[in-house]
């Protein structure tokens, strides 16, 4: 069985998180549903079909926006994937446009942001999100990368809220079991962090932050972040994906 990454474009790749997953045992394929929809002609993997030997789900970021998933036969196929994962309490796991699609798919509603956010902002942990075990050595308090057009504006019913902030209300939160949605960019490393900036100059613009000050901010804040992500990643790795499912030794 394998771990499905869905990826949306050709630089938003899994980064730190795909490493994890792969130095933990586990089979993972990357599928490129912008490219080759669903299914995909042989060669090319788009959306699965359906669950069979799907392990999970990571649903990565990427330039679309869920408000014109009816623009985006594959967008739709995807959601629907998300929310039978969900039923089926398999692992999915949301950064950004992820997050987007399963609040959308779980029945969220989702908006664009009053001005992008591009950069690093601090986020809290929640009551909740303080014992939270997907979240265990994450200090509560703390500096990360966001790079999003549009936020998840109304939590899916049963949600529980992880983490927030002035800048982002609904930062991290966990629906069910195993599905777990985070807004912001923990997969990065400096490499794609650069690449995503990149591809975001519009945004970076309308956010009102420059390439300058971006660095800056990298400069202060990538240290920790990067511990903080690798933590987060272990944790998903170790606590999310049943141990059972991990390939033979």
């Amino acid at each position: 069985m394998s771990i499905i990454i869905l990826q949306h474009s050709t630089h938003g790749h899994a980064g730190r998180l795909g490493a994890t997953l792969r130095d933990h045992g586990f089979d993972v394929t990357t599928c490129r549903p912008d490219l080759h929809g669903v299914g995909g002609k042989p060669g090319a993997l788009g959306v699965p079909k359906d669950l069979d030997n799907v392990h999970g789900l990571v649903v990565l970021g990427g330039p679309q926006n869920v408000t014109d998933i009816a623009k985006h036969a594959w967008m739709q196929h995807e959601a629907e994937l998300i929310k039978a994962a969900h039923a089926k309490e398999l692992p999915v796991v949301g950064i950004c446009l992820g997050c987007q699609l399963i609040g959308h798919a779980l029945g969220g509603e989702v908006a664009p942001r009053e001005k992008p956010a591009v950069g690093f902002y601090p986020i809290s942990a929640t009551t909740p999100g303080q014992t939270e075990t997907i979240l265990a050595g994450i200090t509560w308090n703390n500096q990360t990368y966001f790079s999003c057009g549009q936020e998840v504006k109304t939590l899916p019913a049963g949600a529980t809220l992880l983490q927030t902030s002035k800048h982002a209300k609904h930062a991290a939160f966990k629906v069910g079991v195993r599905t777990f949605a985070f807004q912001y960019h923990f997969e990065c490393d400096q490499p794609l962090m650069e690449a995503i900036s990149a591809h975001s100059k519009a945004e970076m613009g309308q956010a009102g932050v420059t390439e300058g000050e971006l660095k800056v901010q990298t400069d202060q804040h990538y240290a920790s972040y990067a511990r903080l992500a690798d933590r987060l990643c272990v944790n998903i790795a170790t606590y999310c994906f049943p141990v059972t499912r991990k390939l033979s030794a």
